[in-house]
């Protein structure tokens, strides 16, 4: 029976136990995709992932990427958790200054960071971000979220955004109202089918000030993608960079370093970093970084068709 190799990795954390679990294997040959669904299910992680040889021109490697219920073009934490389980396993060359993962949306380069006991910090590039539909009916968007309307920030939009995958940006004037918010599922999918959306994640933060240098406080819930709350997520801060520009919350000199604060409410916290760059108004490229950290490794036994035979 084939035995597969994973690393574990809690990553937009540099302590165990906080920050994103992933699940990272490095040598996955001979698993089909419908396989590598069930590993992802099994896991039960937000998110696996399977290193395979690079089949792009100009990459390092093909990497693929697995919520419990679906694949996903791309995602923050598992090209950020992917990375250091290839420098970690010595597939990178050490002070490199990047490597270039093939993903669903394509080649995605990486930059990297190294320090006395290897990589550090690691930068993903990420398309430029779409700013798609604003929902106007805020009070069916608090119902849907489990807070009051009064809770929803009056001076910017619920919108949707993208960098590849789509998420619904609610912004909340609190941290305690971000710590209160609860999906209701049946609530959120009539709101989306009302502006002829299909169900998305939402990305719930605020603004609000503490005793920490978070630009936002977040969470981020994903029941139709497997994910019932997400303690880092990678993929949605680049859109959120783009959308606190677009909308005045932050200036271009103030957005070359924003930290996304998620996972509190979770007991994981979790930080991602946010760096936009732009010139005369016009963004020019936006990466999401962080840190991450091997917490163990394992194997699974890759039940394939023919093993299931004899």
């Amino acid at each position: 029976m084939p035995v597969l190799h994973y690393v574990h990795l809690d990553v937009f954390t540099d302590q165990p136990f906080a920050g994103n679990q992933l699940a990272v294997f490095l040598d996955p040959a001979g698993i089909d995709e419908r396989r590598m669904q069930r590993i992802a299910n099994e896991m039960a992680f937000p998110e696996t992932t399977f290193v395979f040889p690079p089949e792009a021109p100009g990459t390092d490697a093909r990497v693929r990427i697995f919520t419990p219920s679906r694949e996903l073009p791309m995602a923050g934490h598992p090209t950020i958790g992917t990375t250091f389980a290839l420098a970690g396993a010595g597939r990178l060359c050490a002070g490199a200054d990047k490597v270039v993962l093939g993903l669903g949306i394509g080649p995605t380069t990486v930059r990297l960071e190294w320090g006395p006991n290897g990589l550090c910090f690691a930068w993903m590039t990420q398309p430029l971000p779409e700013l798609g539909p604003v929902v106007t009916d805020t009070v069916a968007a608090a119902k849907a979220l489990g807070v009051r309307p009064g809770d929803l920030a009056g001076n910017l939009p619920v919108q949707v955004a993208s960098s590849g995958v789509p998420f619904l940006y609610v912004p909340l004037n609190s941290r305690a109202a971000v710590d209160a918010a609860a999906v209701e599922r049946a609530t959120l999918c009539a709101l989306l089918r009302a502006v002829n959306l299909e169900e998305l994640p939402v990305f719930v933060f605020s603004p609000e000030a503490a005793d920490d240098d978070a630009t936002v406080y977040s969470r981020m819930f994903a029941p139709g993608l497997g994910i019932p709350e997400d303690p880092a997520t990678g993929g949605a801060c680049g859109p959120l960079g783009a959308y606190l520009l677009q909308h005045n919350a932050l200036s271009a000199d103030t957005a070359s370093r924003l930290v996304s604060l998620q996972g509190v409410r979770m007991g994981r916290p979790s930080r991602v970093y946010i760096s936009l760059s732009s010139r005369a108004g016009v963004l020019e490229e936006v990466r999401v970084g962080g840190e991450a950290v091997v917490v163990g490794t394992g194997t699974v036994r890759a039940i394939t068709d023919q093993t299931r035979r004899l």
